[in-house]
């Protein structure tokens, strides 16, 4: 796959600040198509829009049938056609893909765990990652279906509960790791060490990334921006909206014309 990398370095800033201090892109275009939502997984298919620098708790795979353009932290950035940027890595999609795909993998699926053997922050490595889906063709479908939830059964059971149990509290506002420490009858900090350690992520930032993608199911079933906030948790819109901008570079509005399906292919 040919791909071109260069600096951006002391050229003009594409980002400025809103009114509410959220980075932003100058002409940051919408995402339109469809959007699948599973535990652990979110796969967006059409037409993908850039997005300000930031970084999210998900392995992220995009694709697309021509060429878009993903920049880093350091200020290079890239031209190519698939990527694979590891969990909690700044990024940012400067030129988006009209034929695109974009997938969110939770980092304990065993397939994210493959697709980044060498983490790293810079775009160059992204990209080398990214040649797997064209020297050794991974299909998007035999990849989403690689991402079935971990075989739980051997976690500890106070892990195991709470995971059970996290979906049904997060309309009730905050979720505090103490109050399901003394469900399971474990100190905070022993369950907040095993959580970390079976689950992949801090419980704070599994709980973040449970709400965002809630409240993305939500407001793409049309729901307005504050229900759709208040039924995943968030304070309210203004919160939905950092954490949103946070996570994907973008407010939540830009997702609105995505159509939530139940497999892949469905029109």
């Amino acid at each position: 796959m040919q791909y071109s990398t260069h600096r951006t370095v002391g050229a003009p800033s594409l980002s400025g600040r809103t009114a509410d201090g959220q980075e932003h892109v100058t002409g940051t275009s919408g995402w339109t198509g469809t959007m699948l939502l599973r535990p652990g997984l979110m796969v967006l298919t059409g037409e993908v829009g850039t997005t300000a620098l930031h970084a999210h708790h998900t392995v992220q795979i995009m694709k697309s049938e021509s060429a878009f353009c993903i920049g880093d932290a350091h200020g290079a950035s890239a031209s190519c056609q698939a990527v694979v940027i590891p969990p909690n890595t700044s990024h940012r999609v400067v030129a988006g893909g009209a034929s695109a795909t974009l997938i969110h993998l939770a980092p304990e699926a065993a397939v994210a765990r493959i697709l980044c053997p060498e983490p790293a922050d810079t775009v160059d490595v992204w990209v080398r990652h990214g040649t797997m889906f064209s020297s050794d063709p991974i299909g998007v479908a035999a990849l989403v279906s690689g991402a079935v939830e971990p075989d739980r059964s051997a976690w500890h059971p106070a892990v195991r509960r709470c995971l059970a149990d996290l979906p049904g509290l997060l309309a009730d506002g905050p979720v505090r790791l103490s109050d399901l420490a003394r469900r399971v009858r474990l100190s905070e900090s022993r369950l907040a060490h095993l959580f970390s350690a079976e689950v992949g992520l801090p419980f704070r930032a599994y709980v973040r990334w449970l709400r965002m993608q809630h409240a993305v199911r939500l407001f793409a079933a049309g729901r307005t921006l504050t229900e759709a906030a208040h039924g995943a948790g968030f304070a309210d819109s203004a919160h939905l909206n950092r954490v949103c901008h946070s996570m994907f570079g973008a407010a939540p509005s830009q997702f609105g014309k995505l159509r939530l399906v139940d497999e892949l292919g469905d029109s």
